[in-house]
């Protein structure tokens, strides 16, 4: 009998899938992936060899101050190896510089202090001047000009306004903006509300091109790099890590340049053949990406690719943060079905996109097709089932009652890490 470990919130969760009934599993060969050197190794090797730029150490001489973006509490970038190293190498070339740490929340809300010390340190919680980026903040907002797209580019005044503006962050597939990392520091990371409203509209959220793995013909992705180039992000540091969120890859400099090589070393890695079945099974790589039902609809997609029509996507998340987002959970909850959802969002202007529309559009997508149970013993099961998704306890309940809809002799696919794919 098959046996899988898939993640949920910090743990993992022990699965047995029946020999009769098991199609094949996706896994993203980074999980098996053993690097040659240690972490902080891979890291001081990519800044010793930047891709297409000046090295770090050249860039900040001369500079009085400079902005470093990082990512949320929502991701999983381990800061606490990546800025220590970076900011040990910006003062050792210039001591003197005023550097600041803007955190790039994008459409989340703001990282707490104690998410902050988890994520980074005490040591530099305590030392760095840190900033949550709030894209509902219009003061301190600066207006850079007009995105391909035609929407509004507005940016965090602390990014626009520095001598040396450079990022951190990983690169895993995403769902609409084929992969993460690079550009995504500045949009959505730093952009204002009304930017990444235009941004995610549901004319590009339904582009055949917004999909997971694809950077070509993406418009999404168009409007991140001219942002990116806009702001004038002059370095990247962008890491890949494995199941255990570990870092087996490093990349560093041109922000675009570093970024497609980092994208297609992932790319290596990640596309799996579907193995179309009956039922999926998947998660959205645990903690902490699983902390509420907004981030859960990545893994979800990855479920979506490999489940037949009219099949079953089980996804184990903890959701322990709720939905995530009030509109994200208004729009499904007060829709009749995801067929309406789908309907309306289709009838909204670029210039008119409402908060997380692109994320319940995604949703409701998925649910027209298919049934989907969240399995999760740390969320309210009542909000689940209000946005139209089934609820389970454990992984058990939830197979038992998709061997109900589909059948004792459905075929199931099993996709431990849901985000760390790309299914073709």
């Amino acid at each position: 009998m098959p046996k899988f470990k898939i993640p949920y919130s910090t743990t993992f969760v022990e699965l047995d899938i029946p020999e009769e009934n098991f199609a094949g599993v996706l896994e993203s060969k980074a999980h098996h992936y053993v690097p040659k050197f240690s972490e902080t190794e891979i890291v001081e090797k990519a800044l010793d060899n930047p891709i297409g730029s000046p090295s770090l150490e050249e860039l900040v001489k001369g500079k009085k101050n400079m902005v470093i973006i990082t990512s949320d509490h929502t991701r999983p970038v381990p800061s606490k190896i990546t800025l220590p190293i970076l900011l040990r190498r910006i003062r050792n070339a210039n001591p003197d510089i005023d550097v600041t740490i803007l955190i790039a929340t994008g459409f989340h809300r703001a990282t707490t202090h104690d998410e902050m010390i988890r994520k980074f340190g005490e040591e530099i919680v305590k030392n760095e001047k840190m900033v949550n980026h709030v894209c509902w903040d219009k003061d301190n907002m600066a207006y850079v000009g007009i995105l391909p797209s035609g929407g509004e580019l507005w940016l965090n005044k602390l990014a626009v306004e520095t001598e040396l503006l450079i990022s951190e962050g990983f690169i895993e597939p995403h769902f609409f903006a084929g992969f993460s990392g690079g550009r995504k520091s500045i949009l959505p990371g730093i952009a204002g509300e009304k930017t990444v409203l235009a941004n995610h509209c549901s004319k590009f959220i339904a582009s055949p091109f917004a999909r997971t793995g694809i950077l070509e013909n993406n418009p999404i992705h168009k409007d991140m790099v001219y942002a990116a180039e806009k702001v004038g992000l002059a370095f990247i540091l962008n890491v890949v890590i494995d199941a255990q969120k570990k870092i087996i890859h490093a990349v560093a400099g041109h922000p675009q340049k570093a970024h497609e090589e980092g994208c297609q070393f992932v790319k290596d890695l990640a596309v799996v053949e579907k193995v179309p079945a009956d039922i999926v099974i998947t998660s959205n790589g645990g903690y902490p990406l699983d902390q509420n039902i907004y981030q859960t609809v990545k893994g979800m997609t990855a479920a979506e690719a490999s489940c037949k029509e009219g099949g079953v996507i089980i996804i184990l998340s903890a959701c322990n943060d709720g939905h995530g987002g009030e509109s994200f959970y208004q729009y499904m909850a007060n829709a009749s079905s995801p067929k309406e959802v789908t309907e309306k969002v289709l009838q909204i202007p670029q210039d008119e996109t409402i908060p997380d529309q692109w994320e319940f559009q995604i949703l409701a997508r998925i649910l027209e097709k298919h049934t989907v149970f969240i399995v999760t013993d740390q969320c309210d099961k009542k909000m689940i089932e209000n946005m139209h998704i089934n609820h389970a306890y454990t992984i058990e309940e939830a197979l038992e009652k998709a061997f109900q809809i589909k059948g004792k002799d459905a075929s199931i696919t099993v996709i431990p890490d849901g985000v760390s794919v790309i299914v073709k």
